[in-house]
């Protein structure tokens, strides 16, 4: 089935796979050939990609999921391959968004923003750090 991992600046991936993982707004879906049609919100995730060659992640910073049976789009607000992460930059603001959320005086949408921020630096080092 085909993939194709599109931001509004780029399309970020197109190849040919046999399965996909990500986390969707419900929890983490699995994606196998033929899957029934979907379509659903993505979490911030690191979307995983087997194909007959291997292995692959790719961070994705939320967006949308649509599955029809021979062919996913997702629709990313935006999308890293691990060749393109800076680590130093994602630790750097992973220590960031940890220091905000320890903040006794942050407000409610400050907290909810470093949270998100959190959860694109924790994927990010994930991604970067991942090894097929």
């Amino acid at each position: 089935m085909q993939l194709d991992i599109v931001t509004p600046e780029r399309r970020v991936y197109s190849e040919q796979v046999t399965m996909v993982i990500a986390r969707a707004a419900e929890g983490d879906i699995g994606i196998l050939p033929q899957h029934a049609p979907l379509v659903s919100p993505l979490k911030v995730t690191a979307v995983q990609i087997k194909t007959p060659k291997g292995e692959q992640r790719v961070a994705v910073g939320g967006g949308f999921i649509e599955v029809r049976p021979d062919h996913i789009t997702i629709l990313a607000e935006s999308a890293e391959l691990p060749d393109e992460i800076d680590l130093d930059r994602a630790v750097a603001a992973k220590k960031r968004a940890e220091e905000r959320i320890e903040q006794k005086s942050i407000s409610e949408d400050d907290l909810v923003r470093a949270k998100v921020a959190l959860d694109r630096a924790n994927v990010r080092i994930e991604v970067a750090n991942w090894k097929s």
